[in-house]
């Protein structure tokens, strides 16, 4: 009997096997309503030309490597994310109140705020989620061991939002809850509250000192505006002055999925070297330079320090 006879099954991801299930349609006439990724006319994915530029950049002198970053993150990412986030000038009124860390995109930062929250605040073990949300939200929150809470967010009958349910449910909440907002694009039905309602919604959430963690992964979607789409944020920190925690994703709307669903980058890489003979020569030959320059290092050490008189 194996060790994880007893570890549970997870169902699969509803979008993403659905999006095999379309990938292995042979039909000529499909038509993906699916997986919110952006495509180009023939279905494939669309590097940004901002993005296709900055790789160019970041590739034509030695500023690409494989380093590893600090536990923090590239401390420029952290710095340039705070200031487009928040923006420039509301950004140096808080800067010192505000912690950044880089993690692995939206999931990844969902789960390190929730961590973060359960373990380190004096908030309760309450989640207040809309409903329909994005299915991770669930996922996330309760293996983490917190209390999910769901209200009415959409009404289909008028295909709007359901504003007395979510002003109810926010004025229902045991204080010092978390609530989850989507900043903007609201996942899955793409209906979001009016300036005014988020107005509202900042003044319910602050009287009844709830905690709102922003899933901020649509920014510049939904209007085409980033400082547009960024409005509930800024509204709920620069305006209100409330503590929030925010999970800002660029995977979408930078179309960089590959980096963190797992990273794909490495793993592309390093396929190409255990797959191609040449290549996989080549990096044995590579694993020797570096063993035998690693051992040659350390006698030069050892030499150096017993010709000191060092005790070693």
């Amino acid at each position: 009997m194996s060790v994880f006879e007893s570890a549970p099954l997870f169902p699969k991801d509803a979008i993403f096997a659905l999006t095999a299930q379309y990938n292995h349609d042979p039909s000529p006439v499909k038509v993906n309503l699916g997986q919110g990724s952006y495509r180009d006319g023939t279905g494939l994915p669309w590097v940004l030309p901002s993005v296709r530029e900055s790789r160019r950049r970041l590739s034509g002198g030695q500023k690409l490597h494989h380093e590893y970053l600090p536990i923090l993150g590239l401390p420029e990412f952290r710095s340039a994310v705070g200031k487009t986030l928040l923006g420039a000038q509301a950004h140096i009124a808080i800067e010192s109140k505000l912690a950044v860390s880089q993690s692995l995109s939206g999931t990844g930062s969902l789960h390190l705020a929730g961590t973060l929250l359960r373990d380190y605040s004096g908030l309760t073990h309450q989640v207040l989620l809309s409903e329909p949300t994005w299915s991770n939200h669930h996922l996330i929150f309760s293996s983490l061991g917190f209390e999910v809470r769901t209200f009415r967010y959409y009404d289909a009958t008028t295909g709007s939002l359901d504003w007395k349910s979510y002003a109810d449910a926010l004025h229902a909440a045991e204080p010092k809850s978390i609530v989850v907002l989507h900043a903007c694009a609201h996942n899955p039905t793409g209906c979001d509250p009016t300036r005014e309602q988020w107005t509202e919604i900042g003044r319910i959430i602050k009287a009844k000192s709830l905690f709102p963690l922003f899933d901020a992964a649509y920014l510049g979607f939904r209007s085409g505006n980033f400082d547009e789409d960024a409005f509930s944020i800024r509204h709920f920190v620069n305006d209100l002055g409330l503590e929030a925690a925010v999970a800002v994703s660029f995977a979408k709307n930078m179309g960089l999925y590959e980096i963190s669903n797992p990273p794909a980058y490495g793993a592309k890489v390093a396929t190409q070297i255990l797959s191609d003979e040449s290549l996989r020569s080549m990096w044995f030959e590579d694993l020797e330079t570096m063993s035998t320059r690693i051992g040659t290092m350390r006698q030069s050490l050892c030499d150096l320090l017993v010709k000191s008189g060092t005790s070693i």
